[in-house]
């Protein structure tokens, strides 16, 4: 059995006070026989633009009972508001496999290049190929430069599959981290995949709320599901705040309804977002 969950800096201090370091305790429903797996990825951002763009979100001290949350900053960057989502995969339950990989496997922080791609193997082999999800937990960006990133995953099979971290134009990515959930095709009860705000509009078309409902038509859900949700992909100009947030609404058994806002004076270009749903 497998459940998502949220954490958010606002939960614990005023977006007025920002801090490099903002973490909380989170204690699991039910206790669980062994610490769980937790991947999780950003799914809220608010950070000033007078620094670099900074943040990662990361558990720690992980329990049967409990784990550490965090979504920090370092340097001289301003973390104003910052929020997590994270999947918690209970031990027996090793169909779902997962992981990160970030730039700096490859490469110095201090030598950006535009794409970063790595080969990744599963600790056991699929039966068949199956569904992978992506999304990112740790960014690295200069200031200068309107901020774009997107993570994606190609050359899926029962073994492996390659992630890819990528940026564009005259971005300047120091690094990024992107984790991944991967888990048997044919499952009847979860539904994955990711969306994009160009499905709703152009990405030269600066629209603060976008929004669009995705179906659960095949899946077996006899309720509503729990939702994973996290970016995967922002395109936003450098001259305001990075403000930008995804989250799902309206979730029945038969759909819910994704949204990519910002809000502001933010100039919101493009953003992408990946999700799970599971009873």
């Amino acid at each position: 059995m497998s459940t998502a969950g949220s954490f958010n800096t606002s939960d614990v201090r005023s977006w007025q006070q920002p801090q490099a370091d903002t973490s909380s305790e989170i204690n699991f429903a039910k206790p669980y026989v062994a610490p769980p797996r937790l991947p999780l990825g950003l799914n809220f951002l608010d950070i000033d633009h007078s620094a670099n763009i900074r943040v990662k979100a990361f558990a720690s001290n992980i329990t049967n009972n409990a784990f550490k949350v965090s979504v920090d900053s370092w340097g001289d960057s301003k973390l104003y508001s910052g929020g997590v989502s994270w999947l918690e995969l209970a031990p027996a339950n090793l169909e779902y496999q997962c992981g990160q990989f970030a730039t700096t496997d490859d490469h110095p922080w201090d030598k950006p290049q535009p794409e970063t791609s790595r080969r990744i193997n599963f600790d056991r082999p699929f039966v068949t190929p199956p569904k992978v999800v992506a999304f990112i937990n740790e960014l690295d960006m200069s200031k200068d430069y309107n901020w774009r990133v997107t993570t994606t995953t190609t050359d899926i099979d029962a073994t492996g599959f390659t992630i890819h971290i990528n940026t564009w134009s005259d971005s300047v990515l120091y690094s990024a981290t992107a984790a991944w959930i991967a888990y048997p095709e044919d499952r009847k009860y979860v539904v994955s995949g990711s969306a994009n705000v160009t499905e709703v509009r152009p990405w030269t078309t600066n629209q603060l709320d976008n929004s669009k409902h995705v179906s659960f038509a095949g899946a077996d859900f006899w309720k509503a599901p729990s939702v994973f949700m996290a970016l995967n992909t922002l395109d936003i100009d450098h001259k305001a705040n990075l403000r930008l947030k995804v989250y799902p609404s309206d979730v029945t058994k038969d759909g819910m309804t994704w949204h990519a806002d910002s809000w502001s004076d933010t100039v919101l270009y493009n953003a992408g977002l990946s999700y799970i749903c599971l009873v």
